[in-house]
């Protein structure tokens, strides 16, 4: 397996559970918005504000191909809307790709976005009403494309650590 591709919307997990992955298979991870931060030198942030949606998917679509043709094995965690720009989604099924969508439950997303929204300023502003209302809206917007993924896992009432057994069990 040369590349594990970890999507699904924001608060599902994907990071955190990239990060353990890469420590018990030994593949390296690289999280695609850092990607982008590094490689423009502002944060995804400032590309939205300064330069606009346009312009980032553009990037965003340009860098994950990069990592996808790169010839090293990677785990690489997608941002929310990654798969549905740019045709990003085609590119989940690749060749030697294995592309898992980490699937919570908007009451699971809620509950894990509300702890930390001071931290994501797409929905900083949101009240609880809103905040569900917004994430309900994406994932039926979203769930297209997320469901092009080779694998799905159900990530609701699981720890960090049965999400990974279920991926390893994908692996083996």
């Amino acid at each position: 397996m040369e590349k594990i591709i970890l999507l699904g919307y924001m608060g599902c997990g994907k990071s955190t559970i990239a990060h353990k992955l890469s420590k018990i298979i030994r593949i390296p991870y690289l999280d695609l918005d850092k990607c982008i931060e590094e490689r423009m030198n502002l944060s995804v942030n400032e590309i939205f504000d300064q330069k606009g949606e346009i312009y980032f998917r553009k990037i965003e679509h340009e860098i994950f191909k990069e990592l996808i043709n790169s010839p090293e094995s990677l785990i690489i965690g997608l941002g929310g809307g990654t798969p549905c720009y740019a045709n990003n989604h085609d590119l989940l099924n690749g060749q030697n790709i294995l592309s898992i969508y980490l699937k919570a439950s908007i009451q699971t997303l809620f509950n894990r976005l509300i702890v930390n929204k001071s931290n994501r300023p797409i929905i900083a502003s949101l009240n609880e009403f809103e905040l569900k209302e917004f994430i309900a809206k994406h994932l039926f917007d979203r769930s297209y494309y997320y469901n092009q993924a080779t694998k799905k896992i159900v990530v609701d009432n699981k720890s960090v650590d049965e999400t990974i057994l279920d991926i390893l069990q994908i692996l083996t």
